[in-house]
């Protein structure tokens, strides 16, 4: 997978990831596409190191969305518990 799938990949897995765990974070588009950039290489080092179940680099596999999905929870929580829930 190239450059601009890690990047579309990316962009759904956080708007996903965002709308599971709904908040105002700030960010926007690009914070969003980052996140979830950031979440897919997270989890899939995660799926691949603790589980041991590699991720494919194919953008329909279910396991990478998974992983990226995932893995971009996991920073937005990680986010809340250091800065703060922004919803008060």
């Amino acid at each position: 997978m190239g450059i601009v799938g890690w990047i579309v990949l990316g962009l759904l897995a956080g708007a996903i990831a965002k709308i599971l765990l709904p908040g105002r974070d700030p960010g926007g588009l690009v914070g969003t596409t980052v996140t979830g950039i950031a979440g897919a290489f997270l989890g899939g080092w995660i799926s691949s190191h603790f589980w041991h179940r590699p991720v494919a680099h194919h953008f329909y596999d279910l396991k990478t969305w998974i992983a990226a999905i995932g893995g971009a929870l996991v920073l937005l929580i990680g986010y809340r518990i250091l800065f703060g829930d922004s919803r008060r």
